[in-house]
């Protein structure tokens, strides 16, 4: 199952967050053990009061270009493994993040 499918509102990724990672940044796309991908992502942030998801939120819509409120967290909020909405046109979204991801 890959780490992004596409929604009637526009892309819904699969992430591991690390809180507390050292730095922000997308680590790439990782296998788990029961063959889900997922989008790994760090932040500096620590986990306590939504922080680290605060900053998941805004490291994606800076990264993909979107403004904040069109990134919402929709599954997953107090565990490591979250699901995340990216509103507006799909192929265009997953255009941006293969190309951010192809960079990086």
């Amino acid at each position: 199952m890959p780490a992004w499918r596409e929604s009637p509102d526009g892309l819904l990724l699969s992430v591991r967050l690390t809180p507390r990672g050292g730095r922000d940044g997308l680590d790439g796309v990782e296998t788990l053990a029961d063959g889900r991908e997922v989008l790994k992502v760090r932040v500096r942030a620590s986990p306590s009061d939504g922080e680290a998801n605060a900053a998941l939120v805004a490291l994606l819509a800076k990264l993909l270009g979107l403004p904040r409120s069109r990134v919402t967290l929709v599954a997953g909020a107090s565990a490591r493994s979250k699901t995340v909405l990216l509103e507006g046109d799909s192929a265009t979204l997953l255009a941006r993040l293969a190309a951010f991801l192809a960079a990086g």
